[in-house]
């Protein structure tokens, strides 16, 4: 049976206290992301069931793993982060942008944070190629990451990943500009399963060689965060897919730093995971 995942944006970052920060490279967490990590350990409630931590190679994604699911670590004393390169954010600004593997390898060994590098090659912060900053770039990596999760054989998993990044990897589109490029706030988590359906296109309608590993925000987790009902279904979320990625697209909130250049992005600092 494939596993439940917990998906989990990372806590506040240097660079969501304004616009300006956004050129500051891999940033790392505020003092308030640091709560919000104390928070999200002390009030998530399936510390025990995890059996996998997962997140995306960029500072504020590791460090938000290690400090919210502390309780995991204890009781696996063998855990670590596995790093996935594939669920990085989606633009090539600075902020979005990881370091060079053995910087990173060098941080984590010093700051005693046990991570799995092993996915983690060369290249894999060069925003080019299976990582550009394109809507078919992103796509093709978000399903990646699906399949792969679809396939192990832990039973409940964690991935920290990103606002942005997050909407392409549940398919999910409902609020997606409730804040700045997310709906989703700092260190909300939902929770997924895989779908017992087999979709063989993406939202865009485009034929997929296999299975899309599409996942379904489960009712306990909608009715978690004050949504009632199931999750929109497939068609819906076409519409609201087209809808976010162009006004992301018209914000410059997802495009490369050259693009950027030539869009218009709101000014403003992010409390608590919402822009002000």
């Amino acid at each position: 049976m494939p596993p439940i995942v917990h998906c989990v944006r990372h806590a506040q970052g240097v660079h969501n206290l304004s616009t300006a920060n956004h050129v500051i490279h891999d940033p790392s967490l505020t003092d308030l992301g640091n709560e919000q990590c104390r928070l999200l350990r002390d009030n998530f409630p399936f510390h025990d069931r995890i059996e996998l931590i997962t997140a995306s190679p960029l500072r504020r994604t590791i460090y938000t793993a290690y400090q919210s699911f502390q309780p995991v670590f204890e009781k696996h004393k063998d855990m670590k982060i596995v790093l996935l390169p594939d669920v990085q954010e989606t633009s090539d600004v600075p902020c979005d942008t990881g370091s060079d593997p053995e910087v990173l390898r060098k941080e984590m060994e010093e700051k005693g944070i046990p991570v799995d590098m092993s996915l983690v090659q060369e290249g894999w912060n060069s925003k080019t190629g299976h990582y550009a900053p394109t809507n078919e770039a992103i796509k093709k990596r978000a399903r990646a990451a699906r399949r792969w999760l679809k396939a192990r054989p832990e039973k409940e998993i964690i991935v920290v990943t990103h606002g942005g990044f997050l909407h392409y990897f549940t398919e999910d589109w409902e609020d997606s500009s409730q804040y700045q490029g997310t709906g989703w706030s700092n260190t909300e988590y939902r929770t997924f399963a895989f779908s017992e359906e087999t979709h063989k296109d993406d939202l865009e309608g485009y034929p997929l060689d296999g299975d899309n590993a599409t996942m379904v925000e489960t009712v306990e987790s909608r009715h978690r965060r004050g949504k009632d009902g199931p999750m929109l279904d497939r068609e819906r979320q076409r519409t609201l897919y087209k809808l976010g990625t162009q006004g992301w697209d018209d914000q410059g909130l997802q495009l490369s730093t050259a693009e950027r250049e030539h869009a218009t992005v709101p000014e403003g600092k992010e409390v608590e995971g919402v822009r002000v």
